[in-house]
């Protein structure tokens, strides 16, 4: 049996936390074979991002088409952008490449307040990659951005991922992690139709590259062949 190939396009964390090494954990955790592309190098640890090195997007586009020309990818997941370039030129790869098993992390801030995107470029996000992704996977901070509404419940959530899906993704999870409630509940909206995502809330403080580690899983069921209901489980 062949074995699947997921791809992460993403910051690089040197704490290893988050980015591309909590992707290429959760790849090889999962059994798939995992590619990098890296948009971004971080200085960054557990408590902070203290610098951000932004690569070029022309390299972007070189590091893609490497991997895509030789090894391919069955899905592929977007982390850390950072800036228009970077977005532009993966955008223009998504389509080039018909990566249509595309899992966008919408990543705007770090879970310990860094800016990630640039403010100015969320458009970008929107207008570039948004469309060409089979799901969106915004944490509720995140979903207020992209939809412009205020979230403090699972109510709010459902808003706010009908109005992200109506920017042209196929599928939006928005995730409940961050409401503080007694029951961890992520909403998945697909085909106009809701499915909550229920599971028992993990009291911790350790949440550093919980987003990552997410949208990598789900990548790694849409390569196998799982129906997105099944890829978010």
């Amino acid at each position: 049996m062949e074995m699947k190939k997921v791809l992460t396009i993403a910051g690089s964390d040197s704490g290893g936390g988050a980015g591309i090494q909590a992707d290429l954990k959760t790849f090889a955790a999962l059994g798939v074979y995992g590619s990098s592309v890296i948009t971004a190098l971080t200085a960054q640890n557990t408590v902070g991002v203290q610098g951000v090195f932004e690569v070029d997007p022309a390299f972007v586009e070189q590091q893609i088409d490497s991997v895509m020309n030789d090894i391919g990818a069955h899905a592929a997941k977007t982390g850390m952008l950072y800036n228009r370039g970077i977005i532009a030129a993966v955008a223009k790869k998504v389509k080039e490449h018909g990566l249509a098993e595309l899992v966008v992390d919408p990543v705007m801030v770090s879970a310990t307040g860094a800016s990630l995107l640039k403010k100015q470029d969320v458009n970008a996000l929107i207008k570039e990659l948004l469309p060409l992704a089979r799901v969106v996977t915004p944490n509720p901070a995140e979903a207020e951005v992209l939809s412009g509404l205020k979230i403090k419940s699972v109510d709010d959530m459902k808003k706010a991922a009908k109005k992200i899906a109506a920017l042209g993704p196929k599928s939006v999870v928005v995730t409940g992690g961050d409401l503080r409630r007694r029951q961890a509940v992520d909403v998945l909206y697909s085909d106009g139709r809701f499915e909550d995502m229920k599971g028992p809330r993990v009291k911790t403080e350790n949440t550093h590259g919980t987003g990552c580690t997410y949208s990598s899983a789900i990548a790694v069921g849409l390569a196998r062949g799982k129906s997105l209901s099944e890829a978010v489980r």
